[in-house]
């Protein structure tokens, strides 16, 4: 059970539950009315989850309930979560995938992804500047370079964390990058401006996209965010999703503390995607806990219902049966998703083309399908609730504003199109490096 479900002191007995009706035996309604229902099934852990899952959550939902408490204040009020941060760093949630023995959790990637979406049940900014990090970490878990996988190690087991920095706000050519690497005085330097940068605000160190002189396409510098030429500005403005540290950072002179190895075929990209996917799957789970509380305390009621309290208003309970069920799909889609990667990776059959095709497909799959389902979800919020729950003292909206702003990365309109291409005409996903202008129209492959 998740943070987020009510619990009481109390247990069901489910041998004295009848029908109404039925003798001297508590009947349900009068069950329900006298005591709160538990909420005994909940959105959670789904399968493969077991002992070594529960052992983590037992560490991390004391947390989790903590930054549970004032969120809508914080999206309200646009507070930076620097404290909340802390509290998961005090625990060291970056250090989850690490190996025990190089000071870790021990955590499977699924594993990382059920935290990931009772962290975002909490608070969706927090769990969405993880991002980088948590891919970043599979990086490293891959690293060929001993010397190098030892250095980072030992920095996240420290509880550093990592950002990013890879997108530039117009003017570069698509393939093409305007921040660049060079070398002054013997030592590689940064110089350049990105914008999405999320987490880095929160960051020791940041990954950069860079233009290198001496090597072909894209290459990803790591900087730290604590050099005096570094300038991190929280200047994003979407309506959603506002308190990730999404905004511009400029780099002037920075050095280099290693470039990490890039592969075309590295399953980085699925990674950031499912990130944002467990995200929404959170996203729906906070707006169906506001939606379930709200109705239950619900004493007005329209005209126009039936004339029964509206937790009994038989439309308002479809409605309700509704969302949790999108929200289970999505939540289900996800971790399956999840489980496709994972398997994927640890396959010694799948060659890297093979690999890096079955991770884009499972999180385009997942992307074109979540997506739909959280923004139906917390736009159905409403519905059940009525004028006086869109006050902004509420804050309901924001579960609608947060899936919407995340919708919009990476568009879905575009995964559907890939996945039908590989299904029909075997085409495998493409991997563009870096997003940016086109300079003229360009052809579509399948002419």
């Amino acid at each position: 059970m998740s943070f987020g479900a009510p619990q009481n002191n109390f247990e069901v007995d489910f041998n004295t539950l009848s029908t109404p009706g039925a003798g001297n035996a508590l009947e349900l309604d009068e069950f329900t009315e006298e005591r709160p229902t538990r909420q005994l099934l909940k959105v959670t852990p789904g399968p493969g989850a077991d002992e070594d899952y529960e052992r983590l959550a037992a560490i991390f939902r004391p947390v989790f309930a903590q930054i549970a408490t004032g969120a809508k204040d914080r999206d309200r009020n646009r507070i930076l979560p620097f404290e909340q941060v802390g509290l998961l760093n005090r625990d060291r949630f970056g250090a989850l995938r690490l190996p025990t023995a190089e000071g870790g959790h021990g955590a499977r990637l699924s594993d990382v992804f059920r935290l990931l979406i009772e962290l975002s049940e909490a608070d969706s900014h927090i769990g969405q500047l993880w991002r980088a990090h948590i891919a970043f970490v599979e990086d490293v878990l891959r690293l060929q370079d001993e010397q190098l996988k030892a250095k980072w190690f030992a920095r996240i087991a420290a509880g550093q964390i990592v950002g990013n920095a890879y997108t530039e706000n117009g003017g570069n050519a698509l393939g093409t990058l305007n921040t660049k690497a060079s070398q002054v005085g013997g030592r590689w330097v940064v110089n350049g401006e990105k914008y999405y940068c999320t987490g880095t605000i929160f960051a020791d160190w940041t990954t950069v996209a860079v233009a290198h002189p001496d090597r072909p396409g894209r290459q990803i510098a790591v900087v730290s965010t604590q050099h005096s030429g570094v300038k991190i500005l929280d200047d994003w403005d979407g309506f959603g999703q506002g308190l990730t540290g999404t905004g511009t950072t400029e780099f002037h002179q920075v050095p280099v503390d290693s470039f990490m190895p890039e592969d075309p075929n590295d399953p980085e990209a699925s990674i950031f995607q499912l990130v944002l996917m467990a995200v929404q799957a959170g996203i729906g789970r906070a707006a169906l806990n506001d939606m379930r509380s709200s109705v239950q305390a619900r004493t007005r009621s329209f005209t126009t219902g039936t004339g029964v309290p509206v937790h009994r208003e038989p439309q308002v309970l479809q409605l309700v049966g509704e969302v949790s069920a999108e929200v289970f799909a999505a939540d289900s889609v996800v971790i399956g998703a999840v489980l496709e990667v994972e398997a994927a990776l640890a396959d010694a059959h799948l060659n890297a083309e093979e690999r890096f095709a079955v991770c884009e497909l499972a999180a385009n799959r997942a992307q074109t399908i979540v997506q739909p389902l959280v923004i139906s979800a917390t736009s159905k919020l409403f519905d059940g609730l009525g004028a006086s729950s869109t006050r902004s003292s509420c804050n309901m909206d924001r579960h609608w504003r947060n899936a919407r702003t995340i919708a919009t990365h990476n568009p879905a309109i575009y995964k559907a199109r890939i996945v039908g291409d590989y299904e029909i005409n075997g085409v495998q996903p493409q991997r563009l490096s870096v997003t940016g202008e086109l300079s003229a129209p360009t052809q579509n492959h399948a002419g």
